[in-house]
């Protein structure tokens, strides 16, 4: 791993890698809980920390960004705080932005209650882009494919990847790599693409096979041979992550975080690993490896984390 590891941490600045998906703000508020509520039998939070980070597509963008790659986001926000915030924290990261601003809706936006690393409560705030803007965002990402040397489509289900087929064609006619991060049950619409990422319980909702057992390997070269896909990576928690590819192999890898916080944009994590490791012109197996170091480390800290250098050069370091 020594040559991998020097191989992302000088070379990613050479790398251009666009993301378009569903982009959100993730906001957590921190406290401590020591009565009831005497207006309900709920407990009162007295909160003293409030943070905010990007989430979704814009968690893949600040991770890319954070190792040291060139990174732009394609995505749709609202013409409210919200959006203003998420606008400030991606510029913060680095990330080249082209956010299309909805006048009549809204940036979708995820509230956190904890105390205590437990999460009490989380409310979410969302309304789907409206049709003209999500038409001009894939005239957008016609030019924007240009650029880039990798695409990632992050979906997470809340629009802004309705004609998610044609953006996938166009990068298929520039043929290059394609990394989705899925939702929902229908991966036809993903078909042709380099890698799929679904966690467990995505990937049997889709098949209705338990990632598991010889029915996993199975249903997995099924599915890929149904999508016309290179290659399929199944994340799988603290069992760690499983990648089948169209020529028949598998590789597996364990989980290596010693202690687990927050599991919050460890998917992201493993996609934006994947995207630059890709770009780099690494292996299936070094790339594998290397997300499973970024997934393991962003999982030790709270909230929604971004990989860093130093995560790497650590294991580096580990391992001498």
């Amino acid at each position: 791993m020594d040559s991998v590891n020097r191989k992302l941490l000088d070379t990613a600045s050479g790398i251009r890698i666009l993301v378009v998906g569903d982009t959100m703000l993730d906001r957590y508020w921190l406290g401590d809980v020591d009565r009831i509520s005497p207006e309900a039998p709920v407990p009162i939070i007295n909160v003293n920390v409030v943070e905010e980070c990007a989430g979704g597509a814009g968690n893949v963008a600040a991770n890319i960004a954070s190792l040291g790659a060139r990174c732009d986001l394609l995505s749709f926000i609202g013409d409210d705080d919200a959006g203003k915030r998420l606008d400030a924290i991606l510029a913060k990261a680095h990330v080249d932005r082209h956010l299309h601003i909805d006048a009549h809706g809204r940036t979708t936006e995820k509230l956190r209650i904890v105390s205590r690393n437990q999460q009490l409560l989380r409310a979410d705030f969302e309304k789907a882009p409206s049709n003209d803007l999500i038409r001009q965002g894939v005239e957008d990402f016609r030019s924007l494919n240009n650029e880039a040397d990798v695409v990632v489509i992050s979906d997470y289900g809340k629009g802004s990847l309705d004609h998610v087929e044609e953006m996938l064609a166009i990068s298929l006619l520039t043929k290059k790599p394609i990394i989705i991060d899925p939702k929902g049950t229908d991966f036809s619409r993903y078909k042709g693409a380099t890698v799929v990422t679904p966690n467990r319980s995505e990937f049997e909702a889709v098949t209705g096979v338990s990632a598991s057992g010889d029915a996993f390997r199975t249903a997995a070269f099924n599915l890929i041979e149904a999508t016309g896909l290179e290659a399929l990576l199944v994340t799988q928690g603290d069992e760690g992550m499983t990648l089948f590819k169209d020529s028949g192999e598998m590789i597996h890898q364990a989980a290596s975080a010693l202690e687990v916080f927050d599991v919050s944009g460890a998917g992201d994590t493993v996609v934006a690993v994947i995207a630059l490791g890709l770009g780099l012109g690494l292996s299936w197996r070094e790339n594998v490896q290397l997300a499973t170091i970024g997934a393991s480390a962003v999982v030790s800290r709270f909230g929604t984390s971004v990989v860093r250098v130093s995560d790497f050069s650590d294991s580096l370091d580990r391992s001498v």
